[in-house]
């Protein structure tokens, strides 16, 4: 991210500000609040657009116009507050935005099966059919 500016109406959230990363290295970002932590993530996963600025991955100029293009490249984001579906399932709230289709059809077993094997994976207890509101 090379000096990006991220303006709302009163306020400049984000000014002339670079984050470089390099691949496999871990960060944090630290300050207090209103800092413009949160709006500079918000940025790079596409939720918002900069007024100035540019974001680059291998050196590349990349456009990410919303959080799928950041997906694409590789870039997601846990957020700060959780942007849950409560009436969802779980395995709903997973697949929502990237419902996985095949001619037309939701493949609802198909993603219900990869849930399961990254929660086995990684020793997690995840009931894809559990309702979010119930966890």
């Amino acid at each position: 991210m090379l000096n990006i500016t991220k303006r709302f109406p009163g306020i400049v959230a984000n000014d002339n500000i670079t984050l470089q990363l390099k691949r496999g290295e871990i960060h944090a970002l630290l300050g207090e609040n209103g800092a413009g932590k949160s709006t500079l993530m918000s940025v790079l996963f596409g939720l918002y657009q900069p007024e100035e600025g540019v974001i680059k991955k291998d050196g590349q100029v990349v456009q990410i116009k919303d959080p799928n293009d950041a997906n694409a490249l590789g870039i997601g984001m846990v957020h700060q507050h959780f942007k849950l579906v409560e009436c969802f399932s779980i395995l709903d709230n997973i697949i929502l935005g990237v419902e996985p289709c095949k001619n037309g059809f939701l493949q609802k077993q198909e993603a219900r099966e990869k849930v399961l094997a990254l929660s086995e994976k990684y020793g997690l207890q995840v009931d894809p059919d559990a309702l979010v509101e119930d966890v």
